[in-house]
């Protein structure tokens, strides 16, 4: 998938404008930036990429409704509020966080477990929702000329190398400096004295400590200068200097202090990432010896009980579940590893309920949501799962998983023509309008649906043939520029 969306930007980026009439609109050519409709756009496409096609994409509902929650709180403090943001989590040790065109924001997982409290991630986040309200993405375009466009996919080239390839983004950078990127290094570091600025004054409004951003900008200062070989994968596309620092500390110095404890969702995120889908050895002695320590704190404790879990040790993660309850702490999350401990034990009827019960306490928990669901289907009572899915998509009709689960929830009831309604809506969803004409083609000769039901499948077929060859029109076009 990298590969391919990189090569798609660099089509882009070097196309002349004479030959790039037929392209989607990307603003007035006169404009002196993007236009938001364009960087929506542009933003929505690369999310389609990332979230269906990238396998490092973390693909964790408790992980990225944290990092929403904490982002929009960011967001409703300070100029973008009102503006469609998305955060997700990537799967990937280094040190990175980006901002990409239309308000997505991706976060590594090596980022969230270096962050040694909740207001330095929220400080990162901070800076990164300032690029996007300050939409310096779409102003580095400049006017729209060749060189500015080849900025633009080399810096969202970057963004993706820098996951896996220190060098493979260095490479990007310099290609888009060797055609004009390089008069435009002292406009983006105004950008970055920007959103730094914007940055300390949201995590202030919003009720984080700012000495957060500062500590954990100066440990990658300090890390970079230890390691100048392999610096932070942050740094490299956020030049860190000494005057930044020195800026951000002078800002920090005139707000008033005040200590902010880290909330338990941070604590509990840490640990999951921590322990990951299959501990080793060492981790789990690790985390047995931080639950033997005098006073353990809820995430040792639950850190163990999900690393006993990775490794199948089910009678462990039993007797660390009792523990763990003791500590009386509210938290959908552990209502969440309970639940999948039932399912461990091929209980899904126990767990369907420990879903249940939780829901009703956190009513917002898509973690808790899929787990009832699939804990019902597999329990034997796809009905139930079905009636609970139809309500959900009635306010959140964009959610594959949703669809994927009325999928699995109808073929259990063998409703052949409801099961591949529901598989068009995840295929339309990723933006594979083939498969979703496919899917609802086959509900239609399914002759299960009533007459209601086909007639909503017409026309949505009728919509979904038309998105396909609007689809099949911009790649023809495409493939005609190149």
């Amino acid at each position: 998938m990298k590969k391919r969306l990189i090569a798609a930007l660099l089509c882009v980026a070097m196309i002349p404008r004479g030959v790039a009439q037929n392209l989607p609109d990307l603003g007035d050519n006169a404009a002196s930036e993007l236009s938001p409709l364009a960087e929506q756009r542009l933003g929505a496409q690369i999310m389609r990429e990332i979230r269906w096609r990238d396998p490092s994409y973390l693909r964790d509902a408790e992980v990225e409704d944290y990092l929403n929650r904490i982002g929009d709180r960011l967001v409703a403090a300070g100029a973008g509020a009102g503006l469609p943001f998305q955060f997700f989590g990537v799967s990937d040790t280094s040190l990175n966080a980006f901002a990409m065109p239309g308000g997505n924001i991706g976060v590594h997982s090596g980022l969230i477990l270096a962050a040694q409290s909740e207001s330095e991630l929220a400080g990162v986040l901070s800076h990164e929702i300032a690029h996007v309200t300050q939409r310096h993405i779409a102003r580095m375009v400049g006017k729209q000329t060749q060189s500015g466009l080849l900025m633009l996919a080399s810096l969202l080239v970057a963004v993706l190398a820098a996951k896996s390839s220190a060098q493979a983004s260095q490479a990007a950078i310099t290609a888009g400096m060797a055609v004009g990127v390089s008069n435009q290094l002292a406009y983006s570091r105004d950008f970055e004295n920007e959103a730094d600025r914007l940055g300390v004054q949201n995590l202030a409004a919003a009720g984080f400590d700012v000495r957060g951003m500062v500590s954990f900008f100066e440990r990658l200062q300090k890390n970079a200068r230890l390691y100048e070989n392999n610096a932070p994968a942050y740094m490299r596309t956020h030049p860190l200097t000494s005057d930044r620092i020195t800026e951000m500390e002078n800002r920090v110095a005139q707000i008033p202090y005040h200590q902010v404890p880290d909330s338990l969702d941070f604590q509990l995120v840490r640990a999951k990432l921590k322990a990951g889908p299959q501990p080793s050895r060492e981790l789990i002695a690790e985390f047995e010896a931080a639950a033997r320590v005098g006073h353990p704190t809820v995430a040792a404790q639950y850190g163990l009980v999900r690393a006993y879990l990775g490794a199948r040790r089910l009678a462990d993660a039993d007797r660390a579940m009792v523990e763990l309850r003791k500590r009386n702490a509210p938290s959908p999350m552990i209502d969440g590893l309970e639940g999948d401990l039932r399912l461990a034990h091929a209980d899904p009827a126990g767990a369907a309920k420990i879903f249940r019960d939780a829901r009703a306490r956190y009513p917002q928990s898509r973690r808790l949501i899929y787990g009832e669901l699939e804990a019902l289907i597999d329990a034997g009572r796809p009905a139930d799962a079905l009636t609970a899915v139809k309500a959900e998509l009635q306010t959140t009709a964009t959610d594959a998983t949703l669809w994927e689960l009325r999928a699995r929830a109808e073929a259990a009831l063998g409703r052949r023509f409801g099961q591949h309604r529901a598989l068009a809506e995840v295929y339309a969803i990723r933006g594979n309008y083939a498969g979703a004409a496919e899917q609802l083609s086959l509900a239609q000769g399914a002759g299960d649906g009533d007459f209601f039901e086909q007639s909503a499948v017409d026309s949505r077929l009728r919509e979904v043939r038309a998105l396909l060859a609007e689809q099949m029109r911009e790649m023809r076009e495409s493939r005609g520029q190149h």
